[in-house]
């Protein structure tokens, strides 16, 4: 290996770990508020991925009715137990709140998919769509269990992983596919060659990163977030709604998802399955991280682009072996530093 090869793959290794610091960055953000280890997040990269590409084919893509269905469900769960406490016109008022947006945003995107808008519109529209799944995703499966410990949490998120993967399928079909890139131009650096794509996706990942710090820092929702982050219990006496705050950390996560998906798109093919293994790769940059410090999620994603990148080419068979097998002592090392605490009630 020479210094040219080294840099071609360090420049592989930050474009992927870019990516896996934006699943990072979700997967702490969720754990941090909600206690949910989220192990859905990278189908939210498929989902976002194949919505484009469908949309670039003129075609309606599935994640409109896919979008319907769960809006239907989680209208009916959120109608039937608001309107058990507060009666129908708190019912009817709660659940247009909840699938209004989802559903005019399917509906949108149904009528516009066969006009073949430009691709930066049709990479909005698929932002919005599949940010939408987030809150519905929260109301369904989580959200009549927020204060179970976190292995239940886990458990059930481990079923919304099986059961987003599986309805992929039924609505996006096993075939692949691989978007356009977004900028294909290459700059030349001496003997370094940068893809447009690859400084799209850098670039992307520190606007979202300053985007996120502005949001937390600034804003009175960020604000609330991080309060629930801290103490679940403080901010619900301080008025702060958990089910606000998982609804809307999950669009946050679901947003994220979507807009890696865009990004990666272009540079893989991706199927229905994909986000599988992209999003466990954002979880090992979170473990990094403690599943509590966001810089350091970003900088673990960037260590396990890097490592994924060499291993690809020193033994390509085994690159994901080496890349999960990175938390074992990551894993070894906090339980030594950190000590134990008592088990969770």
């Amino acid at each position: 290996m020479d210094l040219t090869i080294a840099g071609i793959l360090v420049i592989d290794g930050i474009t992927n770990g870019a990516i896996y610091a934006l699943l990072g960055l979700a997967t702490v953000l969720v754990f941090a508020v909600t206690r949910i280890i989220f192990v859905p997040q990278g189908e939210f990269v498929a989902y976002g991925a194949l919505t484009l590409a469908l949309l670039q084919t003129g075609r309606v893509p599935g994640t409109v009715w896919l979008l319907l269905c769960l809006a239907a469900l989680a209208a009916a769960m959120e109608a039937f137990s608001v309107g058990r406490q507060r009666g129908a016109g708190a019912a009817v008022k709660a659940t247009l709140r909840l699938v209004a947006l989802p559903v005019a945003l399917a509906l949108l995107t149904a009528w516009a998919a066969p006009q073949r808008f430009p691709m930066i519109v049709q990479a909005l529209l698929t932002l919005g769509l599949v940010a939408s799944f987030g809150p519905l995703v929260y109301r369904v499966a989580y959200q009549s269990l927020e204060d179970a410990s976190t292995l239940v949490l886990l458990i059930v998120s481990v079923g919304v992983h099986f059961a987003m993967m599986g309805l992929a399928l039924l609505f996006f079909g096993a075939e692949g596919f691989r978007n356009p890139p977004f900028w294909d131009e290459r700059l030349s650096a001496g003997t370094l060659t940068v893809s447009g794509q690859a400084i799209i996706i850098a670039g992307s990942t520190i606007a979202l990163m300053v985007l996120l710090w502005l949001f937390f820092e600034r804003s009175v929702y960020g604000k609330a977030l991080r309060a629930t982050a801290i103490n679940r219990l403080g901010a619900r006496l301080m008025g702060i709604s958990s089910h606000s705050a998982g609804r809307l950390t999950l669009a946050m996560a679901a947003l994220i998802g979507a807009l890696s998906g865009l990004l990666i798109g272009p540079t893989t093919t991706v199927f229905y399955d994909s986000g599988f293994l992209i999003g466990l790769k954002g979880f090992v940059a979170a473990v990094i991280g403690g599943l509590a410090s966001y810089p350091a999620a970003a900088v673990g994603a960037l260590f396990v682009g890097i490592v994924e990148a060499f291993a690809s080419f020193w033994a390509s068979a085994f690159k994901e072996v080496i890349v999960f097998t990175l938390i074992i002592p990551i894993l070894l090392w906090r339980s030594i530093a950190g000590g134990h605490s008592d088990e969770e009630h």
